[in-house]
């Protein structure tokens, strides 16, 4: 297992993505991650952040990405493991822990 630390950073808002009518909110996704992910990972070595795309925090990484969120009319949430979009609009947990395990996260005995 590596021991460097994971950053999932979820990218959304409180208002549905147009395209995702019907798919939970974005909150509601990051914390339904937190869940899924700590139910088969060992999730001490995870950090996990929410991104508010409408208010985001006044960090230069999360002001740009949120830009392109916006330029590009990508759709939320945006699942990213350390910096890779892995899911865009309705996550996928397969992909996801496709990215966990690329980054030798151990799996819960």
């Amino acid at each position: 297992m590596s021991k460097e630390s994971i950053v999932i950073t979820v990218y959304g808002a409180k208002q549905i993505c147009a395209s995702c009518v019907g798919a939970p909110g974005s909150k509601d996704t990051y914390e339904w991650l937190q869940a899924a992910i700590g139910r088969k990972y060992v999730d001490d070595q995870i950090i996990y952040e929410y991104i508010d795309i409408e208010s985001p925090p006044n960090v230069e990484k999360h002001k740009k990405f949120v830009q392109r969120i916006l330029e590009e009319d990508l759709f939320y949430p945006i699942v990213m493991v350390n910096d890779e979009i892995v899911a865009e609009g309705i996550p996928r947990l397969k992909t996801i822990y496709a990215a966990l395990d690329k980054h030798d996260v151990a799996l819960q005995t």
